[in-house]
This record gives C-alpha cells, sequence and structure tokens, in this order.
C-alpha cells in the first residue's frame, strides 16, 4: 500500500496572477461575442421590419400613381359627350379600384411594419451600461 500521498506542485503567484488574467480575457471575449450576438439580433430584426415597411410604402405609392391616373380619367370622362363610353364601368373607375386595393395593401403593410419597429426591444447589456454611465 501506498502511504505517499502526492500533493500538487505549490503554485507561485506569478501563475496564479498568470492564470486570474486568462480567465478575465475569457470572460471579457465571451462579453464582447455576446454582445456582437446581441447587436446581429437586433440589426436582423430592424432590417426585417424597415423591409415590411418599406413594401407598404411602395404599394401606397403605386397607389397614389394609380389614384392621380384616375383623377385624370375621370376628367377626361366628365368632358366626353354622354354616351361616347361603350364600357358599362368607366376607365377612372378601373383606376380607382386598382388605387383603393393598393392602398389597402399597402397601409396594412405599413402598419404592421411599423407595429414591428415597436416590438424590438433595444438589448440591455450590463457591461454597456456600465461604461455609458462612466462617460462624462
Amino acid at each position: 500500500m501506498l502511504t505517499d500521498i502526492e500533493y500538487p506542485p505549490e503554485q507561485t503567484a506569478a501563475s496564479l496572477v498568470s492564470g486570474i488574467l486568462g480567465d478575465l480575457q475569457h470572460l471579457v471575449d465571451q462579453q464582447f461575442q455576446l454582445t456582437r450576438r446581441e447587436i446581429e439580433v437586433e440589426l436582423r430584426q430592424r432590417t426585417e421590419a424597415a423591409a415590411v415597411f418599406g413594401l407598404g410604402a411602395g404599394f401606397l405609392f403605386l397607389a397614389a400613381i394609380s389614384l392621380c391616373l384616375s383623377l385624370s380619367h375621370l376628367l377626361h370622362w366628365m368632358a366626353s359627350p354622354i354616351g361616347t363610353d361603350p364600357a358599362w364601368f368607366p376607365l377612372w373607375a378601373c383606376h380607382a379600384v386598382v388605387a383603393a386595393v393598393l392602398a389597402v395593401i399597402g397601409g396594412i403593410l405599413a402598419v404592421v411594419g411599423r407595429a414591428k419597429f415597436k416590438s424590438i426591444e433595444s438589448f440591455h447589456n450590463p457591461l454597456t451600461e456600465i461604461l455609458q454611465e462612466q462617460l462624462p
């Protein structure tokens, strides 16, 4: 039977300090990686919200163009003699219907995009808050 117990070699103060500094460096690296991931997630969410809102704005723009065409055809229809338009549904009304549909779609997309923007919460990183408090 062995009665000799092996003790780990005594660590010097320098090796302990270097171990502590290595752990601190590892923690700082992890904190930066976490902050980077949080920023990437928030940026992706904001990009998606901006795309939906932009699509809604595009539909609203197309609706405005269609409405302008509708108004110009309405003016032409009003200036034409009665009975000259053989269609049962005037062209200005067709443009107005298209403008209304585009406006509804664009409005819904714009509201959804705005709601997505409002639902995004900025990350609250304790390290960032501490650094901001220390700056004058």
